[in-house]
């Protein structure tokens, strides 16, 4: 063969290496942008449902017990039982969703943000504590 024939082949070669690569490449990053969209629309959602769970609470626990017309001297009293247990509850509900925003969207940036950007799995392989090892002089590394 000749030299530029050898050369031709060579590249082509090459340039078949990189289209592979450039592919997995592709098919990683539409992947990696499906995920991070699937992850944005939970933590939306849980959002969506707290606004939701809010006016179910106002609709059935305030305006019922706001529509209730006993007599002057209960009125009030029933007015403050049931504001508080609107309040009580709606709280309950605003902490708990709350903190289960916070816990999945701390749980999504460690897992989706830093284990696709950065984590590369290139360290020590974990040894738990034991000493009978340290006794053997297993861990002086």
């Amino acid at each position: 063969k000749q030299w530029y024939q050898r050369r031709v082949a060579i590249t082509a070669g090459g340039m078949m290496d990189v289209m592979v690569h450039q592919g997995i490449e592709t098919i990683e990053f539409t992947l990696g942008c499906i995920s991070n969209t699937a992850s944005y629309l939970r933590l939306w959602a849980l959002s969506l449902a707290h606004a939701e769970l809010s006016e179910v609470l106002w609709s059935m626990v305030m305006q019922a017990g706001l529509g209730m017309d006993i007599n002057k001297y209960v009125n009030p009293i029933l007015i403050i039982v049931t504001f508080s247990f609107w309040a009580v509850l709606t709280v309950a509900i605003l902490i708990v969703m709350e903190g289960l925003s916070a816990f999945l969207h701390a749980l999504r940036l460690h897992w989706v943000e830093f284990q696709n950007k950065f984590y590369e799995g290139e360290g020590h392989l974990f040894a738990p504590f034991s000493f009978e090892r340290m006794l053997n002089g297993a861990d002086d590394e």
